[in-house]
C-alpha cells in the first residue's frame, strides 16, 4: 500500500464518529461528531434537521411519519459529514417520564469488611428491584449518596471499611412501550441505538459548567412539545421533571387568536414575537401576515402578538417553578436557573424567567469552545439536546472501548458493569 494511503488510513482510524438523535415534537435533529483519539479534538461533520410530524408532547404518535422524519435528518447529516450512520445515541422526553428515590441496602460479607465494587454493584441492585410498575423501564440510576454503618454522605464506598451499607438513588423510568417505539423507528433505518438518554441530561452535557452544578442550578429545557427540568446540586443530578408544555402551545395560540395556520403562526412568533412587553417591544412595530386562499393580508401589533405570547410563556414558567418548588432544592440554587433550548430563544425570555423565577437567569448555549467544523450552525440553544446526545455517544466510546451498549431493556441483566457505567456517567456530567 502506498505511503500517502497508510497516512490517511491512520488518520482515520484516530477519530471515534458518534451521532446524537434529537427526537423533538416540532424538529428532528441528528449531529454526527468525531474526536481525535490523541488530541481529543471535537469537530461537528453533520447536522441533519427535519420537520417533525409522528411526535406529540415529545411521545412518538405515527410510526411511519416519525421513522421518515428521522431517515431525512440522517441523509442530510450523513451528506454533509460524509459518515455512514450505523449507530447513535437517542434522546427521550414525554409527560410519561417519571422519577423516584429508592433505597437499597446490604451487609458487607467481605472478611475484611472491604466494600467492593461488586458491593456497590449489590446495592444498587437493591435499588432497581424497588417495586416500579411493570410497564415501565428504567432508563437512568443516579446514586444521591451512599450510607456506611450510618455515616451519610458517601458518594464513593469503595475501599471504606463497614458492616452495612445503603444507597439512596434517584431512579428515572419511561413507558416501555415509548421506548420500544423509538426502536421500531430507528432500527426500520438499520441503524441501531447505543443508548437512550433522558434528554435534559443530554442537554447538560452541553450547556452546564462544573462550578454551576457544584454550587446548584436548576436547567429548564423548553421544547416545542415540552418543557424539561434538571437540578443539579453538588455536581450530582437531584431532580428531574417533564412537564407537557412547549413551544407548539404558543403557536397555537397565535393561529388561534389571529386566525392563520400553524406555518405563519410559527414564522410570525419566530420573526416578530417576544414574550415579554415591557422592554422589548415597541408599540407602533407593525407587520402584515400573508392572507390565504386569496384573502386580504393581515396587520397585526408586534405588542399585540406580544400579549398573546406572554400569558402562555408566563404558564410555562410557572409550572416549572412549581415543579422546582416541590424539590427539596430549590432553596439551593446558587446559580439560578439556565434557560436552553428552541423556546428559550423567544425574545425577553430571560426577563421573564427573571420576573417569575426571582433568581438569575442564563441562557444556556451549547459550549463549543475548542470545537472544530460546524460550530456556528449549533451554536444555538435549539441544538443543546442532539450535541449533548453526540457528546454522550463519544464518553462511551471512551468509557467502554467498544460500540456495544445494550438496550435499556436487558440492562438489567448486565450486573457486573452497573457501578462502572454509573460512575462514569456522573463524572462525565
Amino acid at each position: 500500500m502506498p505511503q500517502a494511503q497508510t497516512q490517511v488510513n491512520a488518520q482515520k482510524e484516530e477519530q471515534n464518529i458518534a451521532v446524537g438523535l434529537d427526537l423533538g415534537t416540532s424538529k428532528v435533529c441528528v449531529i454526527v461528531v468525531s474526536q481525535n483519539s490523541a488530541s481529543k479534538q471535537i469537530n461537528i461533520l453533520g447536522v441533519g434537521v427535519a420537520e417533525s410530524l409522528g411526535m406529540k408532547r415529545g411521545v412518538i404518535s405515527n410510526i411511519e411519519k416519525t421513522t421518515n422524519a428521522i431517515q431525512k435528518a440522517v441523509l442530510i447529516a450523513e451528506q454533509q459529514s460524509g459518515i455512514k450512520i450505523k449507530e447513535l445515541v437517542v434522546g427521550i422526553a414525554g409527560d410519561h417520564i417519571e422519577s423516584y428515590q429508592t433505597r437499597g441496602i446490604v451487609g458487607i460479607s467481605n472478611p475484611d469488611k472491604e466494600i467492593t465494587k461488586e458491593d456497590v454493584d449489590r446495592v444498587l441492585d437493591e435499588c432497581r428491584n424497588t417495586q416500579i410498575p411493570s410497564e415501565r423501564r428504567i432508563l437512568h440510576i443516579i446514586p444521591q449518596e451512599f450510607i456506611i454503618d450510618k455515616q451519610d454522605g458517601i458518594y464513593d464506598p469503595v475501599g471504606m471499611a463497614g458492616v452495612r451499607m445503603e444507597a439512596i438513588t434517584h431512579i428515572v423510568t419511561g413507558l416501555s412501550s415509548s421506548v420500544r417505539n423509538i426502536y421500531r423507528c430507528v432500527e426500520k433505518l438499520g441503524i441501531s441505538i447505543k443508548d437512550i438518554i433522558l434528554e435534559p441530561i443530554a442537554s447538560a452535557y452541553s450547556v452546564l459548567f462544573e462550578d454551576e452544578k457544584e454550587l446548584g442550578v436548576a436547567l429548564i429545557d423548553i421544547g416545542g412539545g415540552t418543557t424539561d427540568i434538571t437540578i443539579f446540586e453538588e455536581g450530582i443530578i437531584r431532580f428531574t421533571k417533564v412537564i407537557a408544555l412547549g413551544g407548539m402551545l404558543v403557536t397555537s395560540d397565535i393561529r388561534t387568536v389571529v386566525g392563520i395556520p400553524d406555518i405563519q403562526a410559527e414564522r410570525a412568533k419566530i420573526e416578530y414575537g417576544s414574550c415579554y412587553g415591557p422592554h422589548l417591544v415597541d408599540n407602533e412595530e407593525k407587520f402584515q401576515i400573508p392572507g390565504i386562499s386569496g384573502r386580504k393580508p393581515k396587520e397585526l401589533k408586534a405588542k399585540e402578538l406580544c400579549q398573546i405570547i406572554q400569558p402562555r410563556m408566563e404558564e410555562i414558567f410557572q409550572f416549572a417553578l412549581n415543579e422546582i418548588r416541590t424539590s427539596p432544592y430549590s432553596a439551593r440554587l446558587g446559580a439560578g436557573v439556565v434557560l436552553t433550548g428552541g423556546c428559550s430563544l423567544l425574545r425577553g425570555a430571560e426577563d421573564l424567567a427573571e420576573e417569575v423565577f426571582g433568581m438569575p437567569i442564563k441562557m444556556g448555549i451549547p459550549s463549543v469552545n475548542g470545537f472544530s467544523g460546524l460550530t456556528q450552525k449549533i451554536n444555538n440553544p435549539a441544538y443543546s439536546t442532539a450535541i449533548g446526545l453526540a457528546l454522550h455517544s463519544l464518553k462511551i466510546e471512551e468509557d467502554k472501548g467498544t460500540t456495544q451498549v445494550e438496550e435499556v431493556e436487558i440492562k438489567k441483566e448486565k450486573k457486573h458493569t452497573i457501578f462502572n457505567k454509573i460512575t462514569n456517567f456522573l463524572k462525565d456530567l
